[in-house]
């Protein structure tokens, strides 16, 4: 290679300037050439590490701790990382070691770390305080103690997800997440069946700016949980209720009577074209194998809510498993019935 740069002439690889390395780097996708060209040399391995702020290693197939291990402590300025895996080979030492280098992480994904104890938690709970989001889907291992110590610190969290966290997510867990992460925007639990009224509600009372919940298989809660959510998160849009089994009717006409509270007379114009425009409110809504709800109450909530539809191609309001809410129409259903031509009725003589 042979080009100038100003009146330097640039020879060897190795002798492109860091500001050249660092554009070049921001345009390669695949991590992995990023991480063999940082072997090049002593200076594109600085360059590298200096420049480097989003990191995916979903590709290690093989020996994940260890490359965490050796990348880390070159890496301060990271602020995103990706570590989810197929197998389970991310150990505790190597999550100690990110949370000893890494003080500017935002964004770790650590899902399906099978492997992984509340050891990891405590070290992220004091090297990454400034946690933001935060996904252990499917880590099996933690406790609900380790969930309330990490909170304890990271209480910039606005995105968590605790799916299939059986043990982590409890009301002990949800109680100090309501009570340290009033930030907190989107919640994932699906299938923790630990969790209960105790713990939603502490949420909702502790976390007024929620915006997205998925309570799908958490089978203890009952209509005090909606009810709770729909009087205390204003911005709610999207809630999973799939296999909630204990929610009725109460629930569905809670949510109904907060969005006619917000009604009101706005207190200012561009927040009732707001409203009007459908940007509050719910979106999304799952209430699939929730059988104890009747079309009526299902019917009036999808009223009140024209972003939930039912209609095909949109289903942003899922009733699966529902027979007896076949009746229930968003209104796209009603209006697509009402323009069909009408033909007439032939009686045969």
């Amino acid at each position: 290679m042979m080009t100038k740069m100003g009146r330097a002439a640039i020879t060897e690889w190795k002798d492109i300037p860091m500001e050249l390395l660092l554009r070049i780097v921001s345009l390669v996708d695949d991590h992995r050439t990023i991480i063999m060209a940082s072997q090049v040399c002593i200076g594109w391995r600085e360059a590298i590490s200096l420049g480097l702020t989003h990191l995916c290693l979903s590709w290690c197939k093989n020996n994940m701790s260890n490359l965490v291990i050796s990348l880390a402590p070159k890496l301060q300025n990271l602020q995103s990382l990706v570590l989810r895996q197929d197998k389970p080979q991310l150990e505790d030492i190597a999550v100690e070691t990110i949370a000893r280098h890494c003080h500017d992480l935002q964004d770790l994904d650590l899902s399906k770390s099978f492997k992984l104890t509340d050891r990891s938690l405590y070290a992220l709970a004091h090297g990454c305080p400034n946690l933001v989001k935060l996904n252990i889907s499917g880590c099996t291992s933690f406790s609900d103690h380790g969930i309330e110590y990490l909170t304890g610190f990271c209480r910039k969290l606005k995105i968590l997800n605790l799916c299939g966290c059986v043990g982590a997510a409890t009301d002990l867990a949800l109680q100090a997440i309501g009570r340290n992460c009033n930030q907190l925007q989107s919640l994932n639990l699906g299938w923790c069946e630990n969790v209960g009224d105790v713990g939603v509600m502490s949420l909702a009372y502790g976390c007024p700016d929620l915006r997205t919940l998925d309570l799908c298989g958490c089978v203890c809660i009952t209509d005090d949980s909606v009810i709770a959510l729909a009087n205390r998160c204003p911005h709610l849009t999207s809630l999973g209720l799939y296999y909630c089994q204990n929610i009725t009717d109460r629930a569905m006409y809670s949510l109904v009577h907060s969005q006619g509270k917000k009604k009101k007379p706005s207190t200012s114009m561009w927040e009732s074209i707001k409203a009007r425009k459908g940007e509050e409110g719910l979106k999304s809504l799952n209430i699939s194998q929730c059988t104890a709800l009747t079309p009526s109450a299902v019917q009036a909530l999808c009223d009140c809510f024209p972003a939930l539809h039912t209609c095909s191609g949109r289903h942003s309001l899922v009733m699966s498993g529902c027979l007896n809410l076949t009746s229930v129409h968003c209104a796209c259903a009603v209006q697509a019935h009402r323009s069909l031509p009408y033909v007439p009725h032939h009686h045969a003589h």
